[in-house]
């Protein structure tokens, strides 16, 4: 499988990364939170990244995180399915990485699905930490995991 080139989103994009987090994410929800115009908004702001990955022209996976002084907010990602399991969050990630530490950013965090085991497992990978169970988070009918990671500690080991 070819590697996916990795760019920011523009508007275009807005209608289909918003597809992918209807499907991916927010099955099973009842609602609609990241519609087209909420994605294109993020798109706009100037302290929100929206990620894209694309292979031959084809989209495979989105992040969205926002940016505040000292942290950072991973509000989306997702992988298409035919497309998971092939490092391409893992590459996202590291890019949003690179982005957060050249904005002085000290600590991402986020929250899922407390039931989701694939992404906890994900997300404990790449250093991040579970710090609370929300019950109620996803539409008042589902407990949220909020993890962190300090990304500071990896900044010796790209300057070596």
């Amino acid at each position: 499988m070819p590697s996916p080139a990795l760019r920011l989103a523009r508007l275009p994009d807005a209608h289909p990364i918003a597809l992918m987090s209807r499907e991916l994410i927010e099955a099973g929800l009842s609602g609609w939170s990241w519609d087209p115009d909420r994605v294109a908004r993020a798109i706009q702001a100037r302290d929100t990244l929206v990620l894209v990955a694309e292979i031959q022209d084809y989209l495979t996976g989105f992040a969205i995180m926002n940016f505040g002084d000292t942290q950072a907010h991973l509000s989306l990602l997702a992988v298409i399915p035919t497309h998971q399991r092939c490092g391409i969050a893992r590459q996202m990630m590291s890019w949003l990485d690179e982005s957060a530490l050249a904005a002085g950013i000290e600590t991402i965090n986020l929250e899922l699905r407390a039931i989701n085991e694939a992404a906890r497992s994900f997300y404990r990978a790449l250093g991040f930490k579970e710090t609370a169970y929300l019950p109620g988070y996803y539409r008042g009918v589902e407990t949220a995991l909020r993890m962190s990671r300090d990304i500071r500690r990896h900044i010796s080991d790209r300057i070596n």
